[in-house]
């Protein structure tokens, strides 16, 4: 790979940053702040779009802006690892952008102007990580993004948003943020650099074992909170009470993926393969120390998955499913073998697109008919037919159904997980599958088959491990939403009609399909994620993102397979 000196990636990340500023000053100018917005994230796109070739073509874009502290430099580098992601949080802010100027007008929602630039600097930091070119670049900009999602989340001022905002920043800020800031003082005492290199930083090899498999224990647990490895896993449920939007930057674009791309950072640019595999007691085995974060992804991808079986509220179900599908990518990467590699990355852009489609999908049917749990919609299908197709079609990603972008990338999974002999995590893919349809295929077909008065509610399974309980109240049957389930009509109070969710008397109104069930400010964003899903599923050779992760991993010395 050869190095060249460039200012794209800077720019890259300062774009986003100015149209803050820009944005902040055109608060009583709403659509030329929104103007600022799209301006800026089709911007940022282009700039990262320029960076492909080079990337494809084994040069790395760097810009230097001096030294850190002695001895670390503050370096931006656009390499395939940071251009995949950079590429996708870019894309998927233009997407989000327009989503997000239909929701938050539909909901004529508070304190706009601060939603927006937010959004500008959180996908400015999500940008900075991609191209950070070290571990104390990354950590610059893992705590700037950190502090710039804080009012997303605790976007509607209500005391229960400040608790799941003083919660995120509890776990991503001061839990997340220290153990990386530790773990990277750690490498840099081994080492003496904490620069990325493509296969590990040769001198971890070399290093006391007992103090590497510490750094590399404390850096994964740190990346971990942000990606939402069980147990440290329960800021995410929470931060459900913001916005869908910033649901689906949380879950699908900037938050979360900045934590599997640390964690990746430290498997592929930090220790390396051969490092991970030589490091750890013999009983790890092939895998060495990256054993126990792979059994740790197991049982999250399982558990979270359980977890979401009993979920009725559906944003709430959607970021249980979250917590699975993101392990599948920490899974592909501990196995340390090269078509898990390639399935864990590829899981990256494929679970954006599946995520963002269904996190939109929710939000649309929270702005139009005000439902925002599962009971209540049977039938509304009718209602929002272009909405529930699209649901449905990354509900079949996520479950792995063939020609949609889930099933590539966890296909490469499984065939690396057989290639290297860990069939048993191959088993554990396949049981999240099937777990996947038991808590996706219920809303479809209600969506679609069932009318309010038929619908007859078939939890899988009835008490703590599934379904929801049934219990006596007044003198007649009601449904307990256990824990973080509650109805709550709060957020219903202004909106004219006083429907607070599910069907209206007289049953769901049918809509037409040619948008007649919102506006294309959203229904455009829903269609195109739902599009890209399938895009990657169908013709995955000709997406670009397969041809950047290929380059990653055929640029890793020592990897198995």
């Amino acid at each position: 790979m050869s190095e060249i000196a460039a200012v794209r990636p800077l720019a890259a990340v300062l774009v986003s940053f100015v149209a803050a500023g820009l944005i902040l000053v055109s608060g009583r100018r709403p659509n030329l702040r929104e103007a600022w917005t799209i301006l800026a994230s089709v911007s940022m796109f282009g700039l990262v779009a320029s960076m492909v070739p080079a990337a494809l073509d084994g040069d790395i874009l760097v810009t230097n802006l001096g030294t850190i502290v002695p001895g670390i430099d503050f370096v931006l580098r656009a390499d395939p690892l940071g251009v995949l992601f950079a590429s996708l949080a870019s894309l998927l802010w233009i997407v989000t952008s327009f989503y997000s100027i239909g929701y938050m007008r539909g909901l004529d929602e508070d304190n706009q102007t601060r939603y927006f630039a937010s959004f500008a600097v959180s996908v400015a930091a999500a940008v900075g990580i991609a191209f950070s070119g070290n571990l104390l670049t990354i950590f610059v900009f893992y705590e700037v993004l950190s502090v710039a999602t804080y009012p997303l989340v605790a976007h509607d001022e209500t005391e229960e948003a400040r608790a799941a905002g003083r919660k995120y920043l509890a776990y991503t800020f001061f839990g997340g943020g220290v153990l990386v800031l530790a773990g990277t003082t750690l490498v840099y005492w081994l080492t003496g650099t904490v620069d990325f290199t493509p296969g590990g930083i040769a001198a971890l090899a070399n290093a006391d074992p007992t103090a590497a498999t510490l750094a590399f224990m404390i850096l994964a647990v740190g990346f971990g909170v942000k990606a939402g490895l069980m147990p440290l896993h329960q800021w995410l449920p929470e931060a459900m009470v913001a916005p869908t939007p910033v649901s689906g930057l949380l879950h699908a674009v900037a938050v979360v993926k900045s934590g599997v791309f640390g964690i990746a950072r430290v498997v592929l640019d930090v220790f390396g393969p051969d490092t991970l595999a030589a490091l750890g007691p013999d009983r790890f085995g092939d895998l060495g120390i990256a054993l126990p974060l792979a059994a740790l992804a197991a049982i999250t991808l399982t558990v979270a998955s359980i977890i979401a079986l009993r979920k009725d509220h559906l944003k709430r179900r959607l970021a249980y499913s979250t917590i699975s599908q993101l392990s599948y990518i920490v899974l592909g990467l501990a196995l340390l073998e090269g078509d898990a590699l390639i399935g864990g990355l590829l899981h990256i852009p494929a679970h954006a697109f599946m995520k963002l489609t269904l996190f939109f999908c929710a939000g649309i049917i929270h702005v139009e008919t005000h439902t925002d749990y599962i009971s209540e919609m049977a039938g509304i299908g009718k209602r929002m037919p272009l909405t529930m197709v699209a649901f449905g079609v990354a509900a079949a990603g996520m479950a792995g159904i063939p020609l949609v972008a889930g099933f590539v990338s966890k296909w490469y999974i499984v065939i690396g997980a057989f290639e290297g002999g860990n069939g048993i995590f191959a088993g554990v893919l396949l049981l999240s599958g099937i777990l996947n349809i038991a808590y996706f295929w219920p809303i479809v077909y209600q969506a679609f088959f069932e009318t309010p008065d038929d619908h007859d509610e078939k939890p899988i399974a009835e008490g703590p491990y599934g379904g929801r309980d049934r219990v006596v109240a007044d003198g007649g049957d009601a449904t307990d939403h256990a824990g973080d389930d509650h109805h709550s009509d709060d957020h219903n109070s202004d909106h004219g009609d006083h429907h607070h969710g599910g069907p209206p008397a007289g049953g769901w109104p049918a809509s037409n399909w040619r948008g007649g069930e919102s506006t294309w400010f959203m229904l455009g964003p829903i269609l195109t994620a739902a599009a890209l899903s399938l895009l990657l599923g169908v013709i995955p050779h000709t997406v670009v993102f397969l041809r950047i992760v290929k380059t990653i991993v055929g640029n890793l010395p020592g990897v198995m397979g």
